[in-house]
């Protein structure tokens, strides 16, 4: 068995749940269709980026450590929901907790 393991060295995770519907979309025909779904919960992850490692020396790290990642400062955010890419953006600090500025709307043709 392999010792390696690659995680996602930075995340973070939330369960997001809008707080209204936005004005556009009340005022859509559909907006009643629309409406059953505002209120469900999604899994929110950005990542900061990735870093691989031999077992034995994940399981000796401590506070402080730096772990490297496969990213430079100042490189977007990968932002997941549902674990599928949605957007990238640049980290910010707002009231002193961090946040993600949207920079990119990642989208996906099926």
């Amino acid at each position: 068995m392999d010792s390696r393991m690659e995680q996602p060295a930075a995340g973070a995770e939330a369960a997001i749940t809008p707080p209204s519907a936005p004005a556009d979309i009340e005022a859509s025909p559909n907006a009643d269709s629309l409406q059953a779904v505002m209120n469900v919960p999604v899994k929110l992850r950005a990542v900061l980026g990735r870093s691989r490692m031999e077992l034995h020396r994940l399981l000796r790290l401590r506070p402080g450590d730096v772990i490297p990642l496969d990213r430079r400062a100042g490189e977007p955010v990968d932002l997941f929901v549902n674990n599928r890419l949605v957007a990238r953006g640049e980290v910010v600090l707002v009231d002193n907790a961090l946040g993600v500025t949207l920079t990119e709307i990642v989208r996906q043709d099926s």
